[in-house]
């Protein structure tokens, strides 16, 4: 398949898009939404069509269908009983602390400023869920040697939340999933 530039593109095997700026053989330049750009081989991204942006509408929470689908149910009335099917189909806000997601490149960044870029974003996104009343945060960081994962549970109990390994079947070993307090205790 030929890409050709201003076309929009989604990265295969991440939560990523954008579009296309430069073509180079099979190397290609997109500019992912945030504004960053990064280089995918051909084979590595897939055409975004009209039909098809259903299919990646829940990746991210900046993504305007999911805001309104949220905001469409604080308006419906709720069962002050939640199903366990009700409790599936909430919505789940994922946040992916790789750091080769949250910037283009750590030229010039030793592990100490790696990991606080880590912790700092992982404190937003915690922070704009709890603001945002976003019950569940999935916090995807890796195995690895565990530095990140210990940082991220030394910061998520000094705020009132439960955490916990987030599902092995979807995430496999290194995810943490936060349930957030609505009604925090005094």
């Amino acid at each position: 398949m030929r890409y050709r530039i201003g076309d929009k593109v989604a990265v295969l095997d991440d939560v990523l898009k954008g579009t296309v700026i430069q073509i180079d053989g099979d190397d290609i330049t997109v500019e992912i939404d945030d504004g960053f750009q990064m280089k995918y081989r051909e084979k590595e991204l897939v055409l975004i069509q009209h039909d098809q942006a259903d299919l990646s509408r829940y990746s991210d929470i900046s993504n305007e269908e999911l805001l309104y689908k949220s905001d469409d149910n604080k308006s419906k009335k709720k069962s002050p009983f939640k199903s366990d099917l009700a409790r599936k189909n909430q919505t789940v806000m994922e946040v992916d602390l790789h750091i080769h997601q949250l910037t283009s490149t750590t030229r010039g960044m030793d592990n100490y400023d790696i990991l606080n870029l880590q912790i700092s974003t992982a404190k937003q996104k915690l922070e704009y869920a709890i603001r945002n009343r976003i019950p569940k945060v999935v916090f995807i960081h890796g195995k690895g040697e565990g530095v990140l994962k210990k940082e991220l549970e030394f910061l998520l109990k000094k705020y009132q939340v439960d955490f916990y390994e987030a599902s092995f079947q979807k995430y496999g070993l290194g995810a943490t999933e936060v349930y957030i307090y609505q009604n925090p205790k005094r």
